[in-house]
């Protein structure tokens, strides 16, 4: 009995239209999402709790539609849900990935922000090929901060839950599975353990078949053109 842990998730809600529905918690198994536990938002508040056999990652559902991640793990997790944020906060790895979610958010806001800044500047009469050469190298040292903050964060988290979580989160935004400078770099010092995680294992052998594709393409294209020349 001593492996298993008792999680206790208490929620608040500030979003009204949340009243009276059901919300649940979700893990995937086997490529299924399996409902582990449920709630009623009642006037705003809802609570679950329970005992899983190691620590898990999982989503809080209403409906379909997942919400947001949680960390299944020993001790009071605290959810708070309102119109502009979701933050699950309490236990230690809860804790770890909400910061890491409100940092990466900030330095993509930063870097939407751009865009307006360069109207502005433009606007108040600066010249516009020099407004964009200052503001793409502020986006391009932006986004390379952004990408070694993600990287780091996979690699400090290796050994647990939140480091395969946030990979796949990376992967995807990525328009189908292929094998990026920064996927490669993160696989360089990667453990076994997390090379033989289920999603990132599948992920792997999807982006290297990927791969194979766009390598055949690349030389039938090349053997084409060669040819034409002839």
């Amino acid at each position: 009995a001593s492996c298993t842990r008792k999680y206790k998730v208490e929620g608040s809600s500030s979003v009204t239209s949340l009243d009276g529905k059901m919300l649940y918690l979700k893990t995937l198994k086997d490529g299924q999402w399996v409902t582990v536990d449920s709630a009623e938002v009642i006037h705003g508040l809802f609570s679950m709790r329970g005992r899983v056999d190691s620590v898990i990652m999982a989503t809080l559902y209403m409906n379909d539609e997942g919400i947001m991640p949680l960390v299944l793990e020993d001790g009071k997790i605290e959810v708070s849900i309102s119109n502009t944020q979701l933050t699950a906060k309490g236990t230690a790895l809860n804790n770890l990935l909400y910061e890491f979610i409100e940092k990466r958010n900030a330095l993509e806001l930063q870097i939407e922000e751009l865009d307006r800044k360069e109207a502005r500047m433009v606007l108040d009469g600066a010249n516009l090929d020099d407004v964009h050469g200052q503001l793409a190298k502020e986006g391009e040292a932006l986004v390379k901060e952004m990408n070694d903050y993600v990287r780091q964060f996979i690699v400090d988290n290796f050994e647990n839950v939140l480091g395969p979580s946030v990979f796949m989160m990376m992967c995807s935004t990525l328009p189908y599975p292929v094998m990026t400078p920064q996927i490669e770099d993160i696989m360089r010092t990667a453990p076994l353990s997390f090379k033989e995680n289920t999603l990132v294992k599948d992920f792997l052998t999807k982006a290297k078949e990927n791969m194979q594709l766009i390598e055949e393409q690349k030389r039938m294209k090349q053997n084409a053109s060669v040819g034409g020349q002839k």
